[in-house]
């Protein structure tokens, strides 16, 4: 069992995460206003797709971070901190070398850029060029220093990276806006994101140094057996990474290769997505470092548990979230970025906000998966979601533009947790938990708690119109059953004498 302390940490991490979402979230919600109203919808859709492209140096990571993170918490548990330095610096060494692959990668694309967006305006070319050499170039810095982030995560540290990071996003945000709204232009933008990411891989560093001055950063560390064991525990995170990459990575480019006119709606809407996606991993994440543990101690059960609760609160959190932006997404967009991209980005983002409900809900398992090394054994399901979301993208994509791509996501989603729940799940062993468990007790439980209050704000939002004294009553009805489904079916019984208890003694 998880002892009280064990649990303040990971609460703790938790919230460091939420924050750091948050700013990532702030960062993507207030950009767009200022950006849209600054820059056409053609120099806005260039400045998204130099964002996306410039974020596939992220791809070359290969999952190292993360099994940073893992082997240090792995090793700190037990007490050998010879094998967490060769993971360390190991992880430094190859990450250097997928760092020079990325500004080759990146000379490359700037090469070929007229080529793969025929649809770009001649008067932006140059500036796309130079922002993605500036920004892709100061992620592919980034690539080893992401290193730091993980031993901070394996530390269970992770206040310290949510604020260098969240810092450095507003920074960034803020003198982005100010270049647009003082006429600069892409390559002004990229320089200032740039300076800015190079700084916060400064202080990372020197942050590290603080927190674990006992850590040797030493070449003769990097050895071959650290290299196997990576690319063994990274070999499938690599292959997610892909996954990914094909689920999400893609999307803004398909749309500017068929319909560059298109891109500025689908990454207002994706900005949405990303918003839900990012809130929700952050408060996921800190399971990691926690399910290392448990594995470490051989509790199977008790990381079941882990997984079960928090599919189970995470459920009912994105249907909170998720279910009022699908109803509000054409006044959410109006308010927030105009009328013109509500017409044309509303349903594009209800498509993607569904479609990311689906995925999102089994992340808890994803992420017990990989703390327990078990990811090694499931790489089909990730691929089939990537391979089917970017066949069906592809195809509708041709035929609807920005739409089909969007529908293109929602097909991935539905296969990719299809095969969580019927070819993953069977086959892992570190986790003990049976389908039949979770569905009914992580997934089942909230969407039938949610249901009444979701299902009359649903019906209203389609225009059905009702009058006041009807109106007002039903939905203030299909709340109270929604509360009183969530205390007798969402919280478990010994939640809720928990809870009373806590209650109570605050009163005392």
């Amino acid at each position: 069992m998880t002892t009280s302390r064990e649990r303040r940490v990971l609460l703790k991490n938790a919230v460091a995460n939420v924050v750091r979402g948050s700013s990532a979230a702030l960062v993507a919600l207030l950009l767009p206003p200022f950006l849209t109203r600054s820059m056409s919808p053609a120099a806005f859709g260039a400045w998204a797709l130099v964002l996306q492209l410039s974020a596939y140096v992220g791809y070359l990571d290969f999952g190292i971070q993360t099994a940073v993170g893992r082997f240090v918490a792995h090793a700190n548990e037990r007490n050998d901190p010879d094998q967490r330095d060769r993971i360390v610096c190991t992880s430094l060494a190859v990450l250097s070398i997928s760092g020079l692959l990325a500004w080759v990668g990146a000379l490359l694309l700037t090469a070929f850029l007229p080529d793969l967006f025929k649809q770009l305006p001649f008067a932006l070319i140059s500036q796309v060029r130079i922002a993605i050499v500036l920004v892709a170039g100061s992620l592919a810095v980034g690539l080893p220093a992401s290193v730091f982030i993980g031993i901070f995560l394996g530390l269970q540290r992770n206040a310290i990276p949510a604020s260098i990071l969240g810092v450095s996003k507003v920074i960034s945000a803020v003198l982005v806006v100010l270049i647009a709204r003082h006429g600069g232009n892409l390559a002004h933008m990229g320089a200032a994101v740039a300076a800015i990411n190079l700084l916060s891989y400064f202080f990372q560093y020197y942050a590290c140094l603080r927190v674990a001055p006992d850590m040797r950063f030493s070449l003769r560390y990097v050895t071959k057996s650290a290299a196997k064991e990576l690319a063994d525990y990274c070999f499938s995170l690599s292959i997610w990474s892909l996954s990914l990459l094909l689920v999400t990575g893609l999307d803004l480019s398909i749309v500017g290769y068929y319909r560059f006119s298109e891109v500025a709606y689908y990454s207002v809407a994706a900005i949405i997505v990303t918003f839900l996606g990012g809130f929700y991993n952050a408060i996921v994440s800190p399971m990691l470092p926690a399910a290392a543990v448990l594995h470490a101690r051989g509790d199977r059960r008790q990381l079941g548990q882990m997984v079960m609760v928090t599919t189970r609160y995470g459920m009912l959190l994105l249907l909170v979230i998720g279910l009022p932006l699908i109803a509000g997404a054409h006044l959410i967009l109006k308010v927030w970025v105009g009328p013109d991209y509500a017409t044309h980005a509303a349903f594009i983002a209800q498509i993607l906000i569904a479609a990311n409900i689906i995925r999102l809900c089994v992340t808890p398992y994803v992420v017990a998966m990989i703390g327990s090394g078990e990811q090694r054994l499931v790489i089909l399901t990730p691929l089939l979601e990537g391979i089917a979301n970017l066949v069906c993208s592809l195809v509708a994509g041709y035929f609807l533009g920005a739409l089909g791509v969007a529908i293109g996501t929602f097909v991935g989603a539905i296969v990719g947790m299809l095969g969580m729940l019927l070819y993953n799940m069977r086959r892992t062993t570190a986790i003990q938990l049976t389908v039949a468990e979770y569905v009914h007790g992580s997934l089942l439980r909230p969407c039938l708690c949610a249901a009444p209050a979701l299902t009359i704000m649903l019906i209203l939002s389609t225009g059905v119109r009702l009058h006041p004294l009807i109106k007002d009553p039903l939905q203030s009805l299909a709340m109270c059953v929604s509360l009183v489904l969530l205390w007798k079916i969402g919280l478990m019984p010994h939640e809720r004498r928990n809870l009373i208890g806590k209650v109570l003694s605050s009163v005392r």
